[in-house]
């Protein structure tokens, strides 16, 4: 297809689709999806994220924990800015905070997610920004650390224009995932028609939140033609100006990531 999306944001090296990755990767260059971002969530499988990016020009890597992560191995910021300076990797993350999963004293949540932030500003690359029930303080957070003088993304964004606009006054981008096509995500919905379009973002988050028509399946990152359906329509523009520009947004935004012209899967 023509058109040429981007992925900003997949799990490639997880079970569900590592199992099938030549297959899942056709099926992406068939739904004209041109670069893929494979992030890391955990130390100990950041190796399997960095293989995928260096055996495939068109897959680009970041490293990070996620905050839902307790028992892995927890690295310093120096640790987080010798593995950023990999070529590969274009982004510090996923990182953040999620209020949702964890209850108590989420000071060490807290901590982590300044060291990301350091490391990020360190080694001068964006961050990959999760956020779930803890808004307001990964907002706090960000401004405290200084996140705008690298900038980066608040990923599958299901925050109220209010969380958008504060994020977009530090710099950050805004990227929906398949939840904006989901029947009960008016309200996402609303927040999608608002963001500046020079600050959109399209991912999966695959394996999970497959986009309607699929939802209840596997994800991938093919399905990420659906979310760009929806944002498009939205906006009231073309499917190919809005994958267009949310590409192009990508490359703004990952400054280490070199697109390619041809995919070999």
């Amino acid at each position: 297809m023509a058109t040429t999306l981007t992925d900003s944001h997949c799990h490639l090296n997880f079970e569900l689709l590592q199992n099938n990755l030549s297959q899942v990767l056709r099926n992406a260059q068939e739904s004209g999806v041109g670069h893929i971002l494979c992030v890391g969530v955990t130390i100990e499988k950041f190796p399997e994220v960095l293989a995928l990016a260096h055996a495939y020009p068109h897959i680009f890597a970041s490293v990070g924990v996620h905050p839902d992560e307790q028992h892995g191995h927890d690295p310093s910021v120096d640790e987080l800015v010798q593995l950023a300076n990999d070529t590969r990797v274009v982004a510090i993350g996923e990182t953040g905070l999620d209020y949702f999963r964890i209850k108590g004293d989420m000071t060490w949540q807290q901590e982590r997610f300044r060291r990301h932030i350091r490391a990020a500003r360190a080694a001068g690359k964006p961050l990959i920004i999760h956020t779930r029930e803890a808004a307001a303080d990964t907002i706090c957070i960000l401004r405290d650390e200084g996140a705008d003088s690298v900038g980066g993304v608040m990923h599958c964004f299901t925050e109220n224009w209010e969380t958008a606009e504060a994020a977009l006054d530090l710099g950050f981008y805004i990227s929906f995932s398949g939840i904006v096509t989901f029947r009960n995500a008016e309200a996402l919905r609303s927040v999608a028609r608002k963001v500046p379009v020079d600050r959109l973002l399209v991912e999966t988050d695959a394996p999970y939140l497959a986009p309607v028509p699929h939802r209840g399946k596997t994800n991938e990152p093919a399905f990420v033609r659906h979310v760009a359906q929806q944002l498009a329509s939205l906006r009231n523009i073309p499917l190919e100006e809005l994958a267009a520009t949310t590409t192009r947004n990508f490359f703004s935004l990952f400054r280490a990531a070199q697109p390619v012209s041809e995919i070999s899967p």
